[in-house]
């Protein structure tokens, strides 16, 4: 299984970007997908999870800013970000596994992609 992260790059304040993660290598609709991001000298914290019913959980940091969503049938999330902040600035990985309350309080996960930049100004 292959978790590839596209989309980040380098945004002023209050802008937009939109996180893509292709899975590639299984097809299982029931597993959990979410995001998770590790700013400069900082520990990995959760951003938003999604399981197969559509159910979403949030950071409260990001909460009415970032919405996370899935294509099934393209195995592919979405990790769309609005009124970015310079705090929002980290590394995002997305993730895929089978429990969203492991992954969730637990950073749990079946498989990781490699990461993408996010730099906000």
């Amino acid at each position: 299984v292959q978790l590839v992260e596209s989309g980040g790059g380098s945004v002023r304040a209050g802008g937009s970007l939109r996180l893509s993660c292709a899975a590639s290598g299984y097809q299982d609709s029931s597993y959990c997908m979410g995001w998770f991001r590790q700013p400069p000298g900082k520990e990995r914290e959760g951003v938003a999870v999604i399981n197969s019913d559509g159910v979403t959980t949030y950071a409260d940091s990001v909460k009415g800013r970032f919405t996370i969503s899935k294509d099934n049938a393209n195995n592919t999330q979405y990790l769309q970000m609005n009124s970015l902040k310079p705090e929002d600035t980290a590394m995002y990985y997305c993730a895929v596994g089978s429990s969203l309350l492991q992954m969730w309080f637990h950073q749990k996960a079946d498989y990781w992609g490699q990461g993408t930049q996010v730099t906000v100004s």
